[in-house]
């Protein structure tokens, strides 16, 4: 099963790098909360597009070369992402909302899971575990 979430999550990822990319003003104007964020800057989206891509794919080619710590490496940056929008929704007052739910199902449970397979996997195939 930390295979299957793993490469489920790398797809996501890569998929959502691409979209960010290539549609940024979609993005921009159909994410709740990012409008939140300040005015529209093509260059931070696709910035952060390309870095959920190049983790997508150090993910997924640790899941096809069974080699995990590139998925491990792979899920720093969605981690890292994820702990930053933590820091934002405490900020706002830890509301109950819309964006709180996007931040939920979209990045944190996404990232989490992702690392902990990977983590799990890592360990599994012999890496150090710590």
């Amino acid at each position: 099963m930390p295979s299957k979430l793993l490469i489920l999550v790398a797809v996501v990822n890569v998929l959502t790098g691409i979209q960010m990319f290539v549609m940024p003003e979609y993005f921009y104007e159909t994410v709740p909360g990012v409008k939140m964020l300040g005015p529209f800057n093509i260059h931070f989206i696709r910035d952060a597009g390309l870095s959920y891509a190049a983790s997508g794919l150090l993910q997924a080619w640790g899941w096809r070369s069974g080699v995990y710590s590139w998925s491990v490496a792979g899920g720093l940056w969605p981690v890292f992402h994820a702990l930053f929008h933590l820091q934002m929704w405490i900020a706002r007052g830890v509301p109950v909302d819309l964006v709180a739910g996007v931040n939920l199902v979209g990045i944190q449970l996404p990232a989490w899971v992702a690392f902990a397979c990977a983590l799990r996997l890592h360990r599994s195939e012999g890496g150090n575990p710590s």
